[in-house]
């Protein structure tokens, strides 16, 4: 079966391009075209497509304020085509709050270059999107989830770690984990599937809304508590014990488990180099990346939990790693933050 596709842009060009880019391996129809999101909101009542792809720059509605009323009205599944500009990131992270699956960078209008690649990311992302939980996630939302409570007055352990692994739809779940986070709590790194010139924006947007200080990781950047250390798109982050200071070690080698950054890539090197001392979550996301890593974190001896399927937008990554017993435990994202510091509490703050 088919996924239905509604493409919304004001550029006909661009409209053109993904109908053709979308249509190309036979598994997607595109159903309509919308060049502004009037037309879009009285299409896609008609239509009923499985996704929408949306531009956000728009003429009569901006694409921002017309996906928050989609999600309000009618959720469903929106995959964001986003400039590659600091302000088109910007504006696709807070698309990505207000509930788009995922996001792809715009072709430039000359057409030039790395299309077949485009197109070949677009397919995959709508394909994704057509498999989320959009309207299971915004019914659930709107019954308010009390988050486990975290003794702010708690100490932790000085060599402790936490690890967080995401991909699709963990933009939301990272915010939602680290908002329960206290600004004492052990250091924090973070794998989320984004590319370059995005993930600097999403360090900047998430220190703007937890108590940690969140900052994107640079090559041999220190591991300190109360920071949380985000993967620079297009890099891998591992860590690295240089003379018992726990550093990142941010580099441009190969894609592990077909990403960069790679959440394998992460976990594998917090288990060799910090081990039972560390816990860690995988979040939504599609495929497997994390899971084995998440599994060698475990067998090392630290605390593993994976985000439960009914709180995950894409139960996939979680999903494998419970498969292959990677997870101690599941958890609703709201329960994620308190479970993990629970963990890491020194024993007389615990006792």
């Amino acid at each position: 079966m088919s996924i239905s596709v509604l493409v919304v842009d004001d550029s006909a060009l661009i409209r053109q391009v993904l109908s053709a880019t979308l249509v190309k391996d036979g598994d997607i129809k595109v159903v309509g075209t919308a060049e502004d999101p009037i037309v879009a909101r009285r299409m896609i009542k008609e239509l009923d497509p499985d996704v929408v792809t949306l531009d956000i720059e728009m003429p009569n509605m901006n694409g921002l304020e017309f996906l928050s009323k989609l999600m309000r009205l009618r959720p469903t599944p929106v995959v964001m085509v986003s400039t590659l500009t600091h302000k088109g990131a910007s504006e696709t992270m807070l698309a990505l709050e207000l509930g788009a699956v995922d996001f792809v960078g715009k072709p430039s209008h000359d057409l030039e270059g790395g299309m077949d690649e485009f197109g070949a990311e677009i397919r995959q992302k709508v394909r994704f999107a057509a498999q989320s939980d959009v309207r299971g996630q915004a019914m659930r939302a709107s019954v308010t989830a009390r988050p486990a409570r975290v003794d702010t007055n708690v100490s932790f352990a000085r060599d402790a770690l936490i690890a967080i692994g995401a991909s699709t739809g963990g933009v939301d779940a990272i915010r939602k984990v680290l908002v329960n986070m206290p600004p004492n709590s052990p250091p924090v790194v973070v794998a989320q599937h984004m590319p370059a010139n995005f993930t600097e924006r999403f360090a900047e947007r998430l220190d703007q809304q937890v108590d940690m200080h969140v900052v994107q990781a640079e090559d041999r950047m220190p591991i300190k508590p109360g920071h949380v250390h985000i993967a620079k798109g297009g890099h891998q982050l591992r860590l690295e014990n240089s003379s018992g200071v726990l550093k990142c070690r941010v580099t441009a080698d190969a894609p592990v488990s077909g990403h960069r950054p790679s959440v394998d890539a992460l976990f594998l090197s917090v288990a060799k180099e910090v081990g039972a001392k560390a816990v860690g979550a995988i979040l939504t996301g599609m495929g497997k990346d994390g899971a084995q890593g998440l599994l060698e974190m475990k067998q090392a001896g630290a605390y593993t939990v994976g985000q439960n399927k009914d709180s995950a937008l894409v139960y996939g990554m979680p999903r494998v790693a419970a498969e292959i017993g990677a997870v101690v435990e599941e958890a609703p994202v709201e329960e994620i933050a308190a479970k993990l510091l629970a963990r890491v509490q020194n024993q007389r703050s615990a006792a």
